[in-house]
């Protein structure tokens, strides 16, 4: 198999999508504190819900910029642009960000919503603190997407 610039380009789009795990094991380390205090009292589950989503995020970061590597490089809604190995290690590295960060940032951002949602099962009047402690977190995942975004469309195919 050869290296070049589209295999690069490709293993940048996967790297960006990386990001979903974190996600998934945020949303989950905060999906089992939320079970904990739905098992307490059931009409809190609108507020953990709300909660338990925010470290999806990441994982739709990653997402949006594995799309926008695609597109630029022609495998979705058109021909298949030709870069140079360069290039493509370039999409490969503008992709890192949002890839390392939004795994990290997630798990993150899963504990603080675990400890947000404890929060709101003792002090139900307390979810809008609890949403600002857990998207404080988000701040880094969003300034991650900003980076590989900048740096993707900084390249010239």
């Amino acid at each position: 198999m050869e290296f070049n610039g589209q295999v690069f380009a490709l293993m940048g789009a996967a790297m960006a999508a990386l990001a979903g795990i974190g996600s998934a094991i945020g949303i989950g380390i905060a999906g089992q504190a939320a079970s904990g205090v739905v098992s307490e009292d059931p009409n809190k589950f609108g507020q953990v819900l709300v909660l338990q989503a925010l470290p999806g995020t990441q994982g739709i970061y990653g997402l949006l910029i594995a799309f926008i590597i695609l597109l630029k490089v022609g495998l979705l809604g058109g021909g298949l642009v030709d870069i140079s190995v360069s290039q493509g290690a370039y999409i490969l590295a503008a992709s890192l960000p949002i890839g390392l960060v939004g795994i990290f940032s997630a798990v993150a951002q899963g504990k603080a919503a675990a400890a947000a949602i404890m929060l709101v099962g003792k002090k139900p009047s307390e979810l809008a603190k609890g949403m600002i402690f857990t998207a404080m977190v988000e701040t880094y995942a969003v300034l991650a997407l900003l980076i590989s975004f900048l740096m993707i469309n900084s390249i010239v195919l």
